[in-house]
């Protein structure tokens, strides 16, 4: 069995742009964070790993060229491939997919967003070993807030939105990154999506539960550190963990 970490950067940070109300210059997977760009901090920890046999990254065309330029340090002895991404998260996803689909069926890939630098050494031991047992593998932590599910409300004098269900909160929990899975198994649930012309997606797990229903998705928990850098607010944070500072 072969485990290869592929971390998803083809994205343009837009969300964060907006809240800061400005253009940074680069997207977020290369803002510097505690001194060095955002992506390196998750190369750093997969590179490491004894678990992990290869690692790739997705990044956006128009950025490969410094993507290249970091890769060129050598300091990352796993790193492979510098793969291209798509508009959408989920061609990223399917462009990695298809870099290795003449790779052995007893394959794994660890898609993880860029946007998660301070991912654990615990959460990959985690995951890798429910990969031993389970073809899908989720990483999540409970959520401590009461979930609404929430519809728009719209009527002729108004446009807003209601409460329409409270799930139990005990049976929430928050979607974190890596997601792992045997490359058959992601390989054809994306082949089925594609065929779908209602196919949308946020995350992979999401993709296999749909189109390959029959699959149990395993969830190991995860970590409140490793949230997704979405705000400036969020990059304060993350470099005051990484620096080691408490706030």
């Amino acid at each position: 069995m072969r485990n290869i970490a592929v971390i998803l950067a083809g994205g343009i940070g837009s969300r964060m742009k907006s809240e800061a109300g400005l253009q940074p210059a680069l997207p977020k997977q290369f803002m510097p964070l505690a001194g060095r760009a955002v992506i390196e901090h998750s190369l750093d920890t997969f590179d490491s790993h004894p678990a992990i046999d290869e690692v790739a990254v997705v990044v956006h065309p128009d950025w490969r060229a410094k993507m290249e330029e970091i890769a060129a340090s050598g300091r990352w002895k796993k790193l492979k491939k510098i793969i291209d991404g798509g508009s959408e998260r989920y061609m990223s996803s399917i462009n990695a997919i298809m870099t290795f689909i003449d790779r052995p069926d007893d394959t794994n890939l660890m898609l993880h967003d860029a946007a998660r630098p301070l991912v654990s050494v615990e959460i990959i031991d985690r995951v890798a070993a429910e990969l031993q047992h389970s073809p899908a593998v989720g990483v999540a932590i409970p959520s401590t807030d009461t979930i609404w599910e929430v519809h728009p409300d719209i009527s002729e004098t108004h446009i807003g939105r209601f409460v329409a269900r409270t799930p139990e909160r005990r049976l929430m929990w928050q979607a974190q990154t890596p997601q792992a899975f045997r490359l058959p198994l992601i390989r054809d649930a994306y082949q089925c999506a594609l065929q779908d012309p209602q196919f949308a997606a946020t995350d992979d797990c999401s993709v296999v539960r749909r189109y390959q229903p029959g699959t149990k998705i395993s969830v190991v928990e995860g970590d409140i550190t490793n949230f997704k850098l979405t705000t400036p607010t969020d990059m304060s944070r993350a470099e005051a963990l990484l620096l080691g500072i408490k706030r």
